[in-house]
């Protein structure tokens, strides 16, 4: 006879909800990373389902949640796990393939699983009303461009003063595109035609980005644990717009290479990878728990290089004197440009912080070139789409500094990336298909050269 299995105390899917909400309120009302907010549940079984769910949630929260707040008499007074599993569940009535009714039977489970039974009944209410009358509710919302486009409005200003319209509509249309999984390839330890067969026969489907000799795009995500030589560190998830600061750099061997700012150690990986034969990489960064995820990093690469937790712009903290002849400067920004994997990014940042990082850019740029060989070359990069941060930086810095000269960047490197002041802007979702990422080049000459 076959046995009888208990039934599960929760709706289907009610768990990963309710695990959602609480990352999403950890986010919105503790002002936590996603990353950060999402750690507490890596170990959970439905651990892929709580991020999918959180991520759309935070992608969608400035159109969701002023809808879910029509419906609340004091929105305020809502207790913030609560807010944000009606926020949640909206997302999965208007944008998953989940029937309405039922979602709004796992919302009314995850109240319970959040221990708030008391507020089941508010849940069921809502929930059923925004069902009801979702498309009066967000075509209400989408009178306005910060709801209509899920971007906050000061940084649609921002875009609109630094783009053309045409361009500043496909780039926040493009912040909320799910991003592709990207792979770069160790191809000093493996074809790339063989990794690509390689994936083929455990049923992965992927391409082969052409412009960029590493990078491969997975058409499905797919956990690392998964992944043919992750492990072993023969691959390693990078957009291939990232990809492109180890071959601009050029580094050759022999050379001593600085990695400032270099946590979480992506590019310092890639930096090895590329040219073998470096006399020394220093990779440096001011947060000693994110360089501890270089050191995990390049151990899993079978990399090395020396590591610092310093402050790059207090060079005699750690500089005994000696330069390098390439510096990569991978500074700290607004992260605009990565959006669409960190949606968090629209609510968190706020417009004052883009002035107080451009000082701080600019500041680290200045620093760092100090360190640069004669005839040496610096790359300053970020993962942003604001001028303010790019080529208002490097510019700024070329003004006042004698010594340096920009060197001019080809347009080719990507497809449709674009001339940006002295250097290179790819832009979200553009025809190369990265992330948003600037580039600049800087060599060091003789003062009046």
């Amino acid at each position: 006879m076959a046995r009888t299995l208990a039934p599960t105390p929760w709706a289907p899917g009610a768990p990963a909800l309710a695990d959602a909400a609480r990352a999403v309120a950890s986010v919105i009302a503790q002002g936590r990373s996603s990353d950060v907010a999402l750690a507490p549940f890596d170990a959970v079984a439905h651990r892929a389902a709580v991020r999918a769910i959180a991520l759309g949630t935070l992608r969608w929260y400035l159109r969701l949640a002023p809808a879910v707040d029509m419906l609340l008499s004091r929105p305020k007074g809502v207790a913030p796990e609560l807010h944000a599993l009606l926020v949640a569940s909206a997302h999965q009535i208007e944008y998953s393939r989940n029937p309405p009714q039922p979602t709004v039977h796992t919302a009314v489970d995850a109240a319970r699983f959040l221990k708030d039974e008391r507020s089941t009944g508010l849940v069921n209410a809502v929930l059923r009303r925004f069902v009801r009358e979702r498309a009066a509710l967000l075509g209400r919302v989408d009178e306005k461009p910060a709801g209509r486009t899920a971007h906050p409005s000061w940084l649609i200003k921002r875009l609109r003063d630094a783009w053309p319209e045409q361009i500043c509509e496909k780039l926040l249309e493009a912040n909320n595109v799910h991003p592709p999984m990207v792979l770069r390839l160790d191809v000093t330890r493996r074809g790339r035609e063989d990794y690509l067969s390689e994936l083929q026969a455990v049923g992965v489907a992927a391409q082969a980005i052409a412009w960029m000799p590493t990078a491969i795009r997975l058409e499905q995500p797919l956990s690392l644990s998964s992944l043919p030589g992750f492990a072993e560190g023969l691959v390693s998830v990078q957009d291939a717009g990232a990809q492109l600061a180890a071959v601009i750099l050029d580094a050759r061997p022999g050379m001593r290479v600085l990695d400032a700012c270099a946590a979480p150690g992506g590019k310092t990986g890639h930096l090895l990878e590329h040219t073998e034969g470096l006399a020394e990489v220093l990779a440096i960064d001011i947060d000693a728990q994110r360089l501890a995820r270089v050191e995990e990093n390049l151990r899993r690469l079978k990399r090395a290089a020396r590591l610092v937790v310093a402050d790059v712009r207090q060079p005699a903290s750690f500089s005994d004197g000696r330069t390098f002849e390439r510096i990569l400067l991978d500074a700290p920004c607004s992260s605009t440009g990565v959006i669409r994997r960190h949606p968090d990014i629209k609510l968190l940042r706020r417009t004052d912080d883009i002035r107080s990082l451009a000082t701080v850019q600019l500041e680290i740029l200045r620093a760092t070139f100090g360190l640069l060989s004669a005839g040496g070359r610096l790359l300053y990069c970020t993962c942003s789409v604001l001028p303010e941060e790019n080529q208002g930086v490097v510019e700024s810095f070329l003004a006042t500094e004698p010594t340096a000269r920009c060197v001019p960047l080809q347009a080719d490197l990507a497809p449709g990336a674009l001339p940006a002041g002295p250097g290179l802007q790819l832009l979200p979702g553009a025809e190369a298909g990265t992330d948003g990422f600037y580039y600049a080049c800087v060599e060091k000459t003789t003062a009046g050269t």
